[in-house]
């Protein structure tokens, strides 16, 4: 009888081994392996072992010099991802969902905190805060990490998009693949699109009370903040409601630099107001320069026009767009569209398929 009943166990833990098996490999992204060599996580040897794979990078500028926060996360000399985030004034700290599938992927990437961001450096001065200091800054990182034509890919969304676009119409011949996440080439079409679009789907009475706040610039009164993360930031920021945002975002926007935000953006999310420095800024001309790989990324709730982004993608010479059901944040609120867009074109660009 013990006998029996061993085998009768023994039998039944193959077969839901063998389901799991099954269920797991049905509920994977595409594409999804783990990496072939077991050299990814290994840290031996390298001059950032000891601190986890960060580095503090100092980047020279007209006031000085200062260091700048970065973090390599799995080791891959063919492919190597750096993130730039959003603000101005943002964190790494909303790509930290990236750690659930970029490893199992074998691809290595790179957090960078931007100077005057929470992990960096904060010399808190307002004439590095311009798009040229920026670029000047990215490419400072990219020396410092050895990052070339062979290995070095770059992502960024929403103002990382701005920095992104820009950096790569002066450094192209660095770049392997370019990603662009969230961000149209140009302020006035996204402010169209705020105010023409995104706007009316608010109740009327809501919109007229948001805009009349703004008329006034009381963007301090507590009232405004309560209407545009009730009716604006849970629906095309974060496409959920906020007691179900991810503890990484919330901690990015705790860690928003205030001061260099306004600087360049201001203080509404229908534009950029006032005489922030982003005011106007347009490259839409300037992206059929653009003939490396790129990959265009919007969402159907997001901010910035998803229709716009495809259209980005076929002004470059070789693109290619996805469009996520998600919103400004699809990597949270449609992971698997993203991921599996993104994975998918960094593969093709790795295997010299990216049509």
């Amino acid at each position: 009888m013990q006998l029996k009943l061993k085998i009768g166990i023994e039998s039944f833990g193959l077969m839901l081994l063998m389901l799991s098996l099954f269920v797991g490999c049905e509920e994977k992204l595409p594409h999804q392996n783990a990496p072939a060599n077991s050299g990814y996580f290994d840290y031996s040897n390298s001059d950032d072992q000891v601190t986890g794979g960060i580095k503090m990078i100092p980047i020279t500028t007209p006031k000085g010099t200062f260091n700048v926060w970065t973090k390599r996360v799995g080791n891959n000399p063919k492919i190597k991802l750096l993130l730039l985030h959003g603000g101005p004034g943002g964190t790494h700290e909303v790509f930290e969902g990236f750690d659930g599938f970029f490893p199992n992927e074998g691809i290595e990437y790179i957090y960078y905190n931007q100077l005057d961001s929470y992990y960096s450096d904060q010399p808190n001065d307002s004439t590095l805060w311009t798009i040229d200091h920026f670029v000047d800054e990215v490419e400072q990182v990219r020396k410092a990490l050895k990052l070339d034509k062979e290995n070095f890919y770059l992502l960024g969304q929403s103002w990382g998009g701005i920095l992104a676009m820009e950096y790569a119409l002066k450094y192209q011949e660095n770049i392997k693949g370019l990603v662009i996440s969230n961000m149209m080439a140009s302020i006035n079409e996204y402010e169209k699109y705020a105010k023409e679009v995104l706007g009316p789907q608010m109740p009327p009475e809501v919109l007229k009370e948001i805009m009349d706040l703004e008329a006034n610039e009381d963007f301090s009164n507590p009232r405004y903040t309560e209407l545009v993360t009730q009716y604006f930031y849970t629906k095309h920021v974060l496409n959920m409601p906020l007691e179900k945002w991810p503890e990484s975002v919330n901690r990015a926007f705790k860690h928003l630099n205030p001061n260099i935000y306004i600087f360049m953006q201001g203080y509404s999310e229908f534009g950029v107001t006032g005489n922030a420095s982003l005011k106007g800024w347009d490259v839409s001309e300037r992206l059929k320069e653009l003939s490396i790989p790129t990959l265009m990324i919007g969402g159907k709730y997001d901010t910035m026009d998803p229709k716009y982004m495809e259209w980005m993608s076929e002004q470059v010479q070789n693109g290619r767009s996805i469009t996520t059901n998600g919103s400004h944040l699809s990597q949270y609120d449609d992971p698997r569209t993203y991921f599996s867009g993104l994975i998918q074109f960094i593969k093709d660009v790795d295997g010299n398929s990216f049509k």
